[in-house]
């Protein structure tokens, strides 16, 4: 066996090595993939839009039940004529509704530059779908030692996949979070087709915590809470949900976030279903 294989083994081989525990924020009290806790429900806006948009949402999902705060200040689109992200100014906002509510924050780097301004500001580092193979920048999210969050490209197989997040792992970082967000099939009904399998493959090959993005995936906001709860009941230890306080007035992905009645009824759907 060469020294690749081993290494692949003794890094993120389930047989070799225990599952692996993600603690974030600044008490280390928020855990991904604890055997004995419940999923962690991950909610805000698909972008940071303003201080008193983030204040309000970041108040309004942690009254709901959500552990950690999502928001973008870097923005990857299709469209290079698309809204990008407040960058820097954004992310001081996201720092400032955490001091407020207590809540982690989970925001996108989408290159190197943007790497060491997300990593000063926030608890986890997310990796990108559209990212999910830029070596350069998983080995450099490593190096920052901050837990970081890896989505799965969207025509991403399973092994490579977790090959991904050995290119984190390699650094020294053990905090790496799976994030199941939709591959690409030919179904069009909704955004992206959520792979539930991928999340039980995927923690049968490797110690690692498995989240799922619903969000994205559904693409439209009827199909989001149906896919979270598969998520859960597929054995997801977490969900990271796009919420908005105006959805119809959002500056990205207007049709898959939840409003923040919508976010509060599906945390007690969840609840109820002892999902979370």
């Amino acid at each position: 066996m060469n020294e690749k294989s081993d290494k692949k083994i003794r890094l993120a081989g389930k047989d070799s090595v225990e599952r692996l525990e993600v603690k974030i924020g600044p008490r280390k009290d928020v855990v991904f993939g604890s055997e004995s806790g419940s999923p962690v429900v991950i909610a805000g806006p698909c972008a940071v839009e303003s201080e008193e948009q983030i204040l309000r949402i970041a108040e309004a999902v942690k009254k709901a039940g959500a552990q950690a705060l999502r928001g973008g200040a870097f923005k990857p689109r299709t469209s290079p004529y698309d809204f990008q992200g407040h960058g820097e100014e954004a992310l001081r906002w996201l720092a400032k509704a955490r001091e407020a509510t207590g809540l982690p924050v989970v925001t996108e780097a989408v290159d190197e530059e943007s790497l060491r301004l997300v990593a000063d500001y926030a608890d986890v580092i997310q990796i990108g779908a559209r990212n999910s193979q830029n070596f350069a920048l998983l080995r450099a999210a490593g190096k920052t030692q901050r837990p970081v969050l890896l989505k799965r490209g969207m025509a991403q197989g399973i092994d490579e996949w977790i090959m991904a997040a050995e290119y984190i792992m390699v650094e020294g970082n053990m905090n790496v979070i799976l994030c199941e967000r939709g591959i690409r099939t030919f179904g069009n009904h909704t955004r992206a087709t959520l792979d539930i399998g991928a999340i039980a493959v995927a923690k049968s090959m490797s110690c690692l915590p498995v989240i799922a993005d619903p969000s994205h995936a559904a693409g439209d906001v009827k199909f989001v809470p149906p896919l979270a709860k598969a998520a859960l009941a597929g054995g997801a230890d977490g969900i990271i949900i796009e919420v908005h306080n105006d959805p119809a007035k959002a500056l990205s992905d207007a049709k898959q976030q939840l409003d923040l009645k919508q976010f509060s009824e599906l945390m007690d759907e969840m609840r109820m279903l002892k999902l979370v």
